[in-house]
């Protein structure tokens, strides 16, 4: 197969993929199966092992090299790659690719004794220290001119390496240190970040409302990252901060991609994200990168993980508009970083791999091949665990990479287009979980998945995509507490509505500004004419509380007193008060939610919203979702996910 420009499908040419992604794809003639390769914790004895079961469990992809600085550069600019030339040869050699790391996600020793002002610093000024991972400010020159003078030697040693398929950088940014810099160099950097963003104090003052407790700023120099105050610190600030501390990361990330571009311009570049959360604005990052990648850990002990996990990955396929990801890390059984380290019960490997690509991965990696003998995740499990291939873990690895490599088709194929679309914003989602709220209870990730589930269960696919997306295409827009949104944004939705869309959207939106002001005009001022309301009151309910509806059933976390301007209700309390509403807009409807609906009532409700618009549910059992992807030649292929005990009958 060939991945030629100008064909729509192709892998190298799907929407937002760069021409570049066929240096990748044209290495693989299946699914990328195999995971990150330590070869530096064992001898050769076991290097000899590792290349023969590699070809056993049908390996075609490891990622090398992702804490191996220390190794690389044991002194101040003392390379020494001799190591890893062995490594990468006999991988080559084996048919083997390789994801090569730039082994700047856990500086050696050496760089914090000799540079202590490296250390990320907390809120409250204590200073981090090595011994861990992750341990440098993202903010520091010093940090950024070692990492890439280490990038730019390993791109000239390996830029021409028939192993070599994609660049890694870093590792899992934001996973420990995406908030904790507080340091003089952090804030330095962000009062530019400020200055950039602002321009003036005078702008700067206004957006952040700091007449307020006389916070006024006539100096930039007087202003510092949030760190530990006596009460509230000042919401925008706040605010600004976390946006500051995303984008300052992601200029680490293109520090180094700008090395890489320049000496491997042929070679595609991503990073792995961390399971969704709210520390990177992923939308973001997602257009510095030639390919998304991620990091799946659901719990084997939750019986919600399975969605959770298929919410994160329809967040991964959003990420870049649809075009396929890759699954960087998983488990084959037990982590162990959770209090309580569940195993996967057997066949549950193959079915959290199959979801994946089902919603549009086109890769199955682990974290890791081979089980550490020592070390904080020596109990994490591997490929191949410490009881070696004659174990479970192996065995069901060994099956899955034989059933993968039996599907090359699916390799590149896109993800069919979903008809419907949740909305996602990170700056909302900072914004909403702040302090000095009327409840605490108001969690995005919550909410969105509480949106999502119903379609989930229905198996109806689901996009998650951003505020600046063009959702004309979907027939209905789930927006789940949008609590801060620029006055372009909800122009936006009145006109997707307008012109036909159904919208569905949950309390507590329409709240703030971008600046977290609150729009005037009584809640929710920019959207009560869509909804034909408006909010008199906030009434979030006590812990453990909830409001009965009239037909049964219950709200729960919070509720909201509505005064009717248009809508009509479609859901009441026992006491005959609206909970929830239906709007007509132009050629559209918008839906409302002024509280949490229990799980039955809200899928009841999202199938009313669904039907509304025009989508239809397939008729499958309770536990089973089919997913399709569609190939570079047209061809459709459905994949059907089981997650329930016992044999079903699907048509």
């Amino acid at each position: 197969m060939t991945y030629g420009q100008g064909e729509f499908g192709t892998r190298a040419e799907q929407p937002g993929g760069p021409a570049r992604l066929a240096h990748f794809y044209d290495r693989l003639d299946s699914i990328a199966y195999g995971g990150d390769y330590n070869p530096e914790q064992w001898g050769p004895e076991t290097h000899a092992e590792d290349a023969e079961l590699m070809r056993v469990a049908g390996v075609n992809l490891a990622t090398v090299g992702i804490f191996s600085w220390a190794k690389s550069e044991p002194a101040p600019g003392a390379y020494d790659f001799g190591w890893l030339d062995g490594h990468l040869d006999r991988l080559a050699d084996a048919g083997v690719a390789v994801c090569l790391a730039t082994m700047t996600a856990s500086p050696p020793a050496w760089l914090a004794r000799l540079h202590p002002e490296t250390l990320p610093m907390t809120a409250d000024g204590t200073r981090l220290h090595p011994g861990s991972r992750q341990h440098w400010c993202p903010s520091s020159p010093v940090f950024r001119q070692y990492a890439t003078r280490l990038v730019e030697q390993l791109a000239k040693r390996y830029a021409g390496h028939p192993a070599l398929a994609l660049w890694h950088i870093g590792n899992e940014f934001g996973c420990h240190i995406s908030r904790h810099c507080h340091c003089e160099v952090s804030t330095a950097a962000f009062r530019r970040w400020l200055r950039a963003r602002y321009g003036t104090l005078d702008a700067l003052n206004s957006a952040w409302s700091t007449d307020f407790w006389s916070q006024r700023y006539g100096d930039w120099e007087e202003i510092h990252t949030p760190r530990t105050a006596p009460s509230f610190r000042n919401p925008t600030q706040q605010l600004d901060y976390l946006r500051f501390s995303s984008d300052e990361l992601l200029e680490c990330y293109r520090a180094e991609k700008a090395v890489l571009d320049a000496v491997t311009p042929g070679v595609p570049v991503t990073t792995n994200f961390v399971p969704v959360a709210k520390t990177l604005d992923l939308f973001t990052w997602a257009r510095e990168m030639d390919v998304v990648s991620y990091d799946s850990y659901p719990d084997p002990h939750d019986p919600d993980s399975v969605h959770e996990a298929a919410f994160s990955y329809d967040v991964m396929r959003g990420l870049r508009d649809g075009q396929p990801w890759l699954l960087m890390e998983q488990a084959p059984s037990a982590v162990n970083w959770r209090t309580r380290n569940g195993r996967k019960q057997p066949g549950r490997m193959r079915l959290d791999s199959w979801q994946a690509v089902a919603h549009g991965a086109d890769s199955v990696l682990f974290f890791q091949w081979r089980q550490s003998r020592g070390g904080a995740e020596k109990f994490h499990s591997a490929m191949v665990p410490h009881g070696g291939p004659e174990t479970r873990i192996f065995r069901e690895a060994t099956a899955l990479g034989a059933e993968l490599a039996a599907h090359p088709e699916l390799l590149g194929s896109v993800p069919e287009r979903a008809e419907a679309a949740l909305l996602l914003d990170w700056p909302n989602w900072w914004a909403l979980e702040q302090d000095a709220h009327p409840s605490a209870d108001a969690r995005m990730l919550d909410a969105a998945h509480a949106h999502h589930r119903p379609l989930y269960d229905a198996s109806v696919p689901c996009d998650v995509v951003p505020v600046d997306r063009d959702w004309s295409a979907y027939k209905l827009l789930l927006v789940p507490n949008l609590y801060s949104v620029s006055q372009e944004t909800a122009d936006r939705l009145h006109t997707y509505v307008s012109s036909g869309g159904t919208l569905l959207m949950s309390y507590f939106s329409g709240i703030t500004d971008e600046h977290d002001r609150v729009h005037l005009g009584g809640y929710p001022a920019p959207f009560r004419e869509l909804l034909g309301l408006r909010v008199e009151e906030f009434e979030p309910l006590p812990e453990g509380g909830a409001l009965r509806f009239g037909g049964g059933g219950e709200g729960t976390l919070w509720s909201e007193e509505l005064a009717l301007e248009g809508a009509a209700p479609i859901l009441t309390y026992a006491d005959g008060r609206p909970a929830a509403t239906r709007n007509p807009y132009g050629t559209g409807h918008a839906w409302y939610l002024g509280t949490r609906p229990d799980p039955v009532t809200m899928r009841a409700i999202l199938d009313r919203a669904r039907l509304d618009a025009g989508i239809r549910a397939p008729d499958l059992p309770v536990g089973t979702q089919v997913r399709t992807r569609i190939t570079a030649d047209g061809r459709r292929v459905a994949i059907r996910l089981d997650h329930r005990e016992g044999t079903v009958t699907v048509s």
